[in-house]
């Protein structure tokens, strides 16, 4: 078997201290903001969780699904909390589709740091718009990722199409 190092990866992750941020919990913060703010990357409160742009995207698209509580793994859901979790995914995942029409969808959590959870404090669903041969030389040889569209612009789109499904 063939393996390939992405060194940059662990940079990434371990570049995370979730202690650092305002308030201990960059998530705990983001639920403060309201998605109309200028630069929140906020794009849907529901009841129970939250949906937002990741700051640091894989793909054009990449969001988020969090539970507004403040918890570090999927057996502290409740079920109403698992239920609003799926919904919030499906919902995102229709959103994505109307923005990107992406070949397919990496959709998932990374539960504690050894998975490779950037932030394992606090629970979150990542969703992730993936196309075919989307993976390039970049990171691997240049150890950049090239993100085509800006994070402002993309939550404009997403905010377009949750409109326009909330209205069916």
């Amino acid at each position: 078997m063939k393996k390939l190092w992405s060194p940059w990866r662990s940079e990434y992750i371990d570049s995370f201290n979730t202690n650092s941020t305002p308030g201990g919990c960059i998530f705990c913060d983001a639920l403060k903001q309201e998605v109309e703010e200028k630069n929140s990357l906020l794009v849907r409160k529901s009841r129970l969780t939250f949906t937002i742009l990741n700051l640091y995207p894989y793909n054009n698209g990449h969001l988020m699904v969090v539970p507004n509580r403040h918890i570090d793994d999927l057996d502290k859901l409740t079920e109403d909390e698992s239920n609003e979790v799926m919904r919030e995914l499906k919902l995102a995942k229709l959103a994505l589709a109307e923005v990107f029409n992406p070949h397919g969808f990496n959709m998932g959590a990374n539960l504690g740091r050894a998975s490779g959870a950037g932030i394992d404090e606090h629970l979150h669903f990542h969703i992730v718009p993936r196309w075919n041969g989307d993976t390039n030389f970049m990171p691997v040889l240049g150890e950049v990722k090239v993100i085509s569209q800006d994070l402002m612009e993309t939550k404009s789109k997403i905010l377009k199409a949750y409109s326009k499904l909330n209205k069916s």
